[in-house]
């Protein structure tokens, strides 16, 4: 294994079944939280071993293989398997309000929602996960309404600023203050490994309003030939930012999903050959 731990991130490769944990949040005690590794679960194959992916979804990693997995990271959490609540991610900027009458589904029972990238909740008692092999999980945690949320924010969400819809959807609903919510932005591709084309370029041209001369943490950086280097991190914390956290409350992970291949599923990496990674919070 070639990584170390940060001081954002904190992971325990001696355990059975690793994860990453992030200390601005393990220091809150009416929360459980975690990200997956790719390793201690039951699957096989491209998928070995902690496969998280759509048990709905016939004709790939079992669904038995995939509800083990389940099993063994709730164990690990110390949360009730059956309280999991399932994201349905096509990169659109849907937010969906989770209540006890959600736990299980898109687990053990099929999902009456589509199209949703972001979860929130103020539900003790519910677990939120989302999926990831790339893209940026964001943690949101309100610690003064006591409210959580979890949003996938691929290139497409992080151009349309899903992040700070997410933080709109908590004051709308919750009373959320943005200088109050603590955001984490978990394992990703970083800008190193994340090249992209003058189409995905112009988008983020175009949102974020970008120039050649961003200051310290450039969001595009031009390569020769029509590439770019994009950094979804400094994009991501740009977005909390416009949404009004304070800069002191912005937490990068600083986790390679691409450079951590070894340890990370990483769908750049592999060509889409991978399973799928989730990141996990719970009320208690």
């Amino acid at each position: 294994m070639r990584f170390t731990n940060t001081s954002e991130a904190q992971i325990d490769l001696q355990m059975e079944l690793p994860y990453f944990t992030f200390p601005v949040l393990s220091q809150l005690s009416f929360l459980k939280h975690g990200f997956s590794t790719k390793l201690g679960g039951g699957s096989s194959g491209m998928y070995e071993s902690l496969n998280f992916g759509e048990i709905y979804d016939m004709g790939k990693d079992s669904p038995e293989n995939i509800l083990e997995n389940y099993r063994r990271m709730a164990a690990c959490l110390d949360v009730d398997v059956h309280s999991m609540v399932i994201s349905h991610q096509v990169h659109k900027t849907n937010i969906r309000l989770v209540t006890k009458e959600d736990r299980g589904k898109g687990l053990f029972i099929p999902r009456d929602y589509e199209e949703v990238d972001g979860l929130i909740t103020n539900c003790s008692g519910v677990t939120l996960v989302t999926k990831y092999a790339d893209c940026v999980p964001l943690y949101f945690v309100d610690p003064i309404n006591k409210a959580i949320g979890l949003t996938h924010s691929g290139w497409r969400g992080t151009v349309a600023k899903i992040g700070k819809l997410t933080v709109e959807e908590m004051t709308r609903h919750f009373g959320s203050s943005p200088e109050q919510i603590i955001a984490v932005i978990g394992p990703s591709i970083c800008k190193d490994c994340y090249e992209i084309g003058e189409e995905v370029a112009a988008e983020f041209i175009k949102s974020f309003g970008l120039s050649s001369s961003e200051g310290p943490k450039p969001i595009i950086t031009t390569k020769e030939k029509g590439k770019y280097q994009c950094d979804l991190w400094a994009a991501n914390e740009r977005v909390l930012s416009e949404a009004g956290l304070r800069p002191e409350n912005i937490h990068i992970s600083g986790i390679c999903t691409s450079c951590h291949d070894d340890l990370l599923f990483s769908h750049r990496k592999t060509q889409g050959k991978r399973g799928s990674l989730a990141a996990f919070m719970a009320l208690v």
